[in-house]
């Protein structure tokens, strides 16, 4: 791994909590939404992480993939690399249903189904998130520290 390894890593933790928060956000502005452009009520969504991979320069390409399947199984290998944001999941569950039958998006019983989203869960996971990113600017601003005092020995 590079000097600049640890700040490349916390740069992809940010880049992943910010999209996390994002989505988060989306999740809240749309607490109420009972009827989305795909039809019914909006189902919460969440954001899936994995490890990044990265191809050291002087690995083998038959190395790298052995490393990859053993990443797989779930060996670590290696040095961490960071993360990535692999995708955008959708929560399917059902959100609650309330007997309101002089609503536009009533069914044929007078149910509304209610967005899945729990507004106090996902707050807590807004402060995770930012915490998180916190710790990802610390990471980056330890590591510009150090390669400043490295610097500062060959003077």
């Amino acid at each position: 791994m590079s000097m600049f390894g640890g700040i490349d890593a916390a740069a992809s933790g940010l880049t992943a909590e910010r999209l996390r928060m994002d989505v988060i956000s989306n999740n809240l502005a749309n607490a109420n939404t009972t009827r989305t452009a795909e039809g019914g009520a909006y189902h919460r969504r969440y954001v899936v992480f994995e490890p990044r991979e990265q191809w050291e320069k002087n690995q083998t390409f038959a190395g790298y993939l052995s490393d990859a399947v053993q990443r797989k199984m779930g060996r670590r290998v290696g040095r961490g690399n960071g993360v990535r944001a692999v995708r955008i999941d959708e929560d399917r569950t059902q959100g609650p249903l309330v007997y309101d039958p002089g609503h536009p998006d009533a069914n044929a019983d007078g149910y509304v189904e209610r967005p899945n989203v729990n507004p106090v869960s996902e707050m807590v996971d807004m402060i995770t998130a930012s915490r998180a990113y916190e710790a990802n600017v610390t990471t980056i601003n330890a590591a510009k520290s150090m390669a400043m005092k490295a610097m500062e020995i060959g003077k």
